[in-house]
């Protein structure tokens, strides 16, 4: 990518770069453009940013089905090269999603990521997710296991966030998350609604923060809604070849979180299995230390404004 072209033919200062990290959320899935593509949250976002009208530069690199440690080796170097000025760091749900699913693990990798662009003078925009069980409306027996490993990722987003002072936003509390119409016919991505109302939510809090933003993201929609058709060709395509894929991966494990759930339903002690994903994510956030090692740097059990395992 080359410097913008001065007017006298010289070579003028690189523009300022919006760098977008994260999964098939942040890379615009369920907000498709005409010709092919996605354009997403992140680009209507970066229309908005800088003192002018395009005066941002957006370089998307999120990658569908990228996972925590996936964004920290492979996106994160590339950001850094791009010295942006502001960065966006979401993911943490296709985590949830597989049989290896570790907290500890998600931790590190958010923790790496949000440091090293914090300490590149970046404003590091993080956000909380839905509950993917509860997006997809599976049994409860099969969506508690999920919550509570979304709540294990949100606590540490929190967490992560407030120990850099970055930009977060309570995605998963906003009323709009509950509504069909903001989401894609997969039920998993915001339709062109649900990115809109995010971008909005970014420029919003980047407001509140002091940062110098232009007017807000439209709400107007340039495609049409969601329609049950269209949800029944999905599903009827490419929706199952994804429950297939997550069958391989997921099932198996999450048939005996399951179990697991219904053993301790049964004798009303789902409560121990709150207690020790709670105690999990404490452990995952007391072992994150900075990189001199200094203890008095790690980061809090549970920061100000952090989500609770039981919230």
């Amino acid at each position: 990518m080359l410097p913008e072209q001065a007017p006298s033919g010289g070579r003028g200062p690189a523009p300022a770069r919006f760098v977008a990290l994260g999964d098939s959320l942040t890379e615009g899935l369920g907000d498709p453009v005409p010709g092919g593509g996605w354009r997403g949250w992140a680009a209507l976002l970066a229309g908005t940013l800088g003192e002018r009208p395009g005066g941002v530069e957006l370089v998307n690199l999120a990658r569908s089905g990228a996972l925590a440690a996936e964004l920290a080796e492979r996106q994160l170097p590339a950001a850094r090269e791009l010295a942006p000025r502001f960065a966006s760091l979401l993911v943490g749900a296709n985590d949830t999603l597989r049989a290896a699913f570790a907290i500890e693990r998600v931790a590190a990798a958010l923790d790496r990521a949000h440091g090293a662009l914090s300490a590149d003078g970046a404003v590091v925009l993080t956000a909380c997710l839905p509950d993917p069980g509860r997006m997809l409306g599976l049994p409860a027996p099969l969506a508690r296991p999920l919550a509570r490993r979304m709540r294990a990722v949100n606590t540490v987003v929190h967490a992560v966030s407030a120990r850099y002072q970055g930009v977060h936003l309570h995605l998963a509390e906003r009323p709009w998350v509950a509504e069909r119409a903001s989401w894609s016919v997969d039920r998993l991505h915001p339709g062109e609604r649900g990115h809109r109302l995010l971008a909005r939510g970014f420029h919003t809090a980047l407001a509140a923060a002091g940062v110098s933003v232009g007017p807000p993201p439209a709400l107007t929609l340039d495609g049409p809604p969601p329609t049950r058709a269209g949800s029944a060709r999905w599903m009827a395509t490419r929706g199952t070849r994804w429950v297939a894929d997550r069958c391989t991966d997921l099932l198996p494990g999450l048939l005996g979180l399951a179990l697991q759930e219904c053993r301790h339903g049964l004798a009303g002690s789902g409560r121990l299995l709150d207690a020790a994903a709670e105690r999990a994510t404490r452990g995952a956030l007391a072992a994150l230390a900075e990189p001199d090692g200094d203890p008095a740097r790690k980061a809090p059990a549970t920061a100000k404004g952090a989500a609770t395992m039981t919230g």
